[in-house]
């Protein structure tokens, strides 16, 4: 199959921040022609945030550059009547729009629904919100991850609730978005357009799977535990190596406890009355934490990754971003682009691979 699957396919991104915009770019990076517009003055207010560490005289930011590639960009005032115009001819034979204006903007600017059709009545329109298209708050992901529960389980007893280091709500949303516009795609009629909106506080609630189930079913509201499982362990615990590094084991099965006790000659574990099934585990989950690192403890860490991995029981070394891209493998998914004279790199947002 190629891999530009939807080179026939024209989108125009009017969204900003990180959730629509990543929707553009995935499309993009498939083939799509995507033209991102954007206000002459008030640009994409990521390309203002930036690092310390970063140059002010840069055209794009680290963070923008990381939901905009492969896209024309566009300097349009939709309040202005010229520049309106030259969207219109734009929207002509455009398949997709994606927006994620303030509820009431969009009749400011005139992108309604019924203005967008009137232009091209077979468009597909994806619209992102914060908290619903009758709901005017701002959003941004900071505050969807303290309204849908995501920060008050995050974190441990001593942090306190604690947001995760990405905006992992707006790429859960992004996600939704992408799924409504491609299955809009599939059904789509001619001369019959749709809408798909997606908010990003339905998509963190449609995001928290176990965690939801656990209250709904059993009562549960998860404390936090920072990266222990609530019920699986040893499953998120940190261990030391003797050399120094840190590594974590996420032990699912009996099978999976029994291979690595036996590895780390403490085969005794297996019928100890407080570790012998997964659910007396997670009951004495911090003495068994004790008792593997005084063994892990004594042994370096790649004798210990490759003796359990070769066992293949679930373990990781805790790595930083510079030994991330280290890695082969996450370097075949960095996507590199040329802006104005500036390198601008950024990760793939296609994960799938097409094999026969």
């Amino acid at each position: 199959m190629s891999t530009k699957p939807l080179k026939h396919l024209k989108i125009i991104d009017l969204s900003t921040v990180l959730a629509g915009p990543a929707v553009g770019t995935f499309f993009a990076e498939l083939g799509a022609q995507v033209i991102k517009i954007e206000h002459p003055i008030n640009r994409d207010i990521t390309n203002t945030w930036r690092l310390a560490s970063e140059s002010q005289q840069t055209h794009q930011s680290a963070y923008y550059s990381s939901v905009n590639y492969l896209k024309e960009i566009l300097a349009l005032d939709l309040s202005n009547q010229a520049h309106y115009g030259k969207f219109l001819k734009l929207l002509k034979n455009a398949d997709v729009l994606i927006m994620n204006f303030k509820k009431g903007d969009d009749k400011k600017l005139k992108v309604t629904t019924r203005d967008l059709w009137k232009v091209n009545p077979g468009l597909i329109i994806g619209k992102i919100t914060g908290f619903g298209s009758n709901n005017d708050r701002i959003a941004y992901d900071l505050i969807l991850q303290a309204e849908s529960g995501f920060m008050a389980m995050n974190g441990t007893k001593e942090s306190g609730p604690t947001k995760m280091p990405v905006a992992l709500i707006d790429i859960l949303a992004a996600h939704q978005l992408k799924e409504g516009i491609l299955l809009a795609l599939l059904k789509r009629q001619k001369n019959i357009g749709q809408v798909v909106s997606v908010s990003l506080y339905d998509a963190a609630i449609c995001s928290l799977a176990n965690q939801a189930s656990n209250f709904l079913m059993a009562g549960h509201i998860p404390e936090r535990i920072g990266s222990l499982h609530p019920n699986i362990a040893p499953y998120g615990e940190i261990f030391y190596t003797n050399d120094g590094q840190i590594i974590t084991l996420a032990i699912g099965s009996d099978s999976h406890f029994k291979k690595l006790v036996n590895c780390l000659k403490l085969s005794k574990l297996e019928t100890d009355e407080q570790f012998k099934s997964n659910i007396l585990r997670v009951r004495h989950r911090f003495e068994l934490q004790k008792i593997l690192q005084q063994s892990i403890s004594k042994i370096s860490c790649r004798s210990l990754l490759e003796q359990l991995m070769e066992l293949n029981v679930p373990v990781a070394q805790i790595k930083t971003l510079d030994s991330v891209f280290d890695e082969g493998q996450a370097k075949s998914l960095v996507r590199t682009e040329l802006v104005n004279g500036q390198m601008t790199k950024r990760v793939s947002q296609v994960a799938f691979k097409f094999e026969r």
